[in-house]
C-alpha cells in the first residue's frame, strides 16, 4: 500500500469513527423546543394579544414557583389527586380552541387557547354520584363554580397557553378555566385546585358579592 493509498484509508476511517457506521443513523434525540411565538391569525381568524387584556383581578398577577406548584383535586372523588405542572401538561390529551372572553367591564378578547380537558383531570379522579358542583380555588383565593354537568357536556379547556405562548403570569400561569359561553368572572386564573361538592350552588368569590352564579354570557351578569 502506497503512502497516498493509506492516507485515504485513514482519512475514511476517522470519518467513520465520527459520522457513524454505513447504513446506520445516528440516534434522533427529537425535537429541541424553541422559545413560545405568540401567533396573531389562526385558520385565517385574526387573534387578540395577550396584552389587550385588562389586569382586573383581586390580588394582582400572581407569581407561581413552577417547581413548588402543585394541581390537588379533592372532594367528593374517588381518588384525590395532586399533580405538578408537568404531570398536567403531559399527562393528558392536549387541545386546542379558539373561545372568547368578554367581560363584564365590556371588553372582548378572542384567542387560540391550549390545555387539556376538564373532565379529563376529573375522570382520572372519578366523580363520586353526590357530586353536583365544581369549585374552582385559584392562588389568589379567588374561586367560581360550575354544575358537574357543563364540564361534562362542552369542551371545558383547562389552559396553559394563548396564540401558542405559555400564559403569562398576568394571565393566570400555570391554569387558566377557559369557560366558554360565561361571563369573564367565572375564567378563573392561577387554578391550585379543584373540589366536587354536593351543593348545586356553592358561589364563588363575586357570586358571593351579587353576580350570577350560573355567569351565562346571555343573560345579565348581576343576580340570577
Amino acid at each position: 500500500m502506497n503512502v497516498r493509498t493509506a492516507l485515504i484509508c485513514t482519512l475514511a476511517m476517522l470519518a467513520l469513527s465520527l459520522g457513524g457506521c454505513a447504513g446506520e443513523e445516528a440516534p434522533d434525540a427529537g425535537p429541541v423546543r424553541l422559545d413560545d411565538v405568540e401567533v396573531f391569525e389562526y385558520e385565517g381568524e385574526r387573534l387578540d394579544s395577550p396584552d389587550d387584556f385588562r389586569e382586573n383581578s383581586i390580588a394582582g398577577p400572581q407569581d407561581v414557583d413552577v417547581d413548588e406548584y402543585r394541581l390537588r383535586v379533592t372532594g367528593l372523588v374517588d381518588d384525590p389527586a395532586e399533580y405538578t405542572y408537568s404531570e398536567v401538561t403531559s399527562g393528558f390529551p392536549a387541545y386546542e380552541k379558539v373561545v372568547q372572553l368578554d367581560c363584564v367591564e365590556g371588553w372582548s378578547a378572542r384567542v387560540l387557547w391550549g390545555g387539556v380537558l376538564v373532565r379529563d383531570i376529573l375522570d382520572a379522579s372519578g366523580v363520586q354520584d353526590g357530586a353536583r358542583s365544581v369549585v374552582f380555588r385559584a392562588v389568589d383565593g379567588y374561586t367560581t363554580s360550575f354544575p358537574v354537568e357543563y364540564l361534562y357536556d362542552n369542551d371545558i379547556v383547562l389552559a396553559y397557553s394563548m396564540n401558542d405562548e405559555i400564559l403569562r403570569p398576568e394571565r393566570g400561569f400555570p391554569f387558566q378555566v377557559v369557560a366558554e359561553d360565561k361571563w369573564g368572572y367565572k375564567w378563573c386564573k392561577w387554578v391550585e385546585a379543584i373540589e366536587l361538592v354536593a351543593d348545586e350552588d356553592p358561589g364563588g368569590y363575586w357570586e358571593d358579592r351579587g353576580y350570577a352564579n350560573d355567569g351565562d354570557r346571555d343573560k345579565s351578569f348581576f343576580g340570577d
